[in-house]
């Protein structure tokens, strides 16, 4: 019998960080964020695909995501728990201000996984120390920690890669990208491209691993967490992004990230 599944949020724990708690055996499918995600496995192991390779980590390792990377995660051995930040690029660029006179705009993380121990008993700290300040309490113990955490990890920052994508393709994307709640269809996208619909098909799966179909519905509901985030009812959220109901929106939520919309409302 499996552990079962167990997600704890706190959203917006500090300004622009949220937090997740996580114990569980389910398998996530691929999906993205927008923000810079640094945490640790407590217990277990996992393996994933990311847009740096195939990965596996265990407790005591440190785990990066860089935004927009796409991602999934599967257990190895049962179940695995681990305690996750989510930071916002601009929440991030703020910590690593004075960083060598460098600006993390336009990088990302080199490693998926960190063995190091000494540097997961600091995230660990930071963590913790992020738990302790929460919105209104004191922030210098977190910003110390934060900074005392991260300056080896912001070490490991490099220069986002280029995509190899064609033009056409990169049009197509970005035409998801820029509005996804919009009612796109693959003729607006071939338009877009400058391609036959079976060229931006084949072409966008090859360069995201998803179909422009299942690349939109990821876009819509990380719109929706952001909108969630600001304070969006959940029945408007969903209207505003694009879904057919409220239900419909739910079920990717709670598919893609464990927990479900009214969860991430309610943090």
């Amino acid at each position: 019998m499996g552990r079962g599944s167990t997600v704890r949020i706190r959203r917006n724990v500090i300004d622009g960080v949220d937090a997740v708690l996580a114990d569980t055996d389910r398998s996530f499918p691929r999906h993205c964020h927008d923000q810079f995600g640094i945490g640790v496995i407590l217990d277990g192991a996992q393996i994933s695909a990311s847009g740096r390779g195939q990965v596996e980590a265990e407790a005591g390792n440190v785990i990066t995501v860089n935004p927009g990377e796409i991602h999934d995660g599967a257990p190895v051995g049962g179940g695995r728990r681990w305690s996750m930040l989510y930071l916002d690029p601009a929440r991030l660029a703020t910590l690593a201000e004075g960083r060598d006179g460098e600006a993390v705009t336009g990088c990302e993380f080199t490693a998926p996984v960190v063995t190091d121990p000494r540097i997961a008993a600091r995230v660990s700290a930071m963590i913790a120390a992020i738990h302790r300040a929460g919105p209104t309490g004191d922030s210098l113990e977190s910003e110390e920690r934060s900074l005392l955490a991260l300056a080896p990890l912001l070490g490991m920052l490099g220069e986002r890669a280029a995509r190899g994508i064609a033009p056409g393709i990169g049009r197509a994307l970005a035409l998801m990208d820029d509005d996804p709640s919009a009612p796109l269809g693959l003729r607006d996208l071939a338009e877009a491209a400058g391609l036959s619909r079976f060229q931006v098909v084949r072409g966008v799966a090859r360069a995201t691993g998803f179909t422009p179909h299942a690349y939109l519905l990821r876009r819509r509901i990380e719109l929706a967490r952001r909108r969630i985030r600001e304070g969006l009812p959940l029945a408007d959220a969903a209207a505003a992004c694009g879904f057919a109901d409220q239900s419909h929106m739910t079920r990717l939520f709670t598919r893609t990230f464990g927990y479900s919309p009214g969860a991430y409302a309610a943090a």
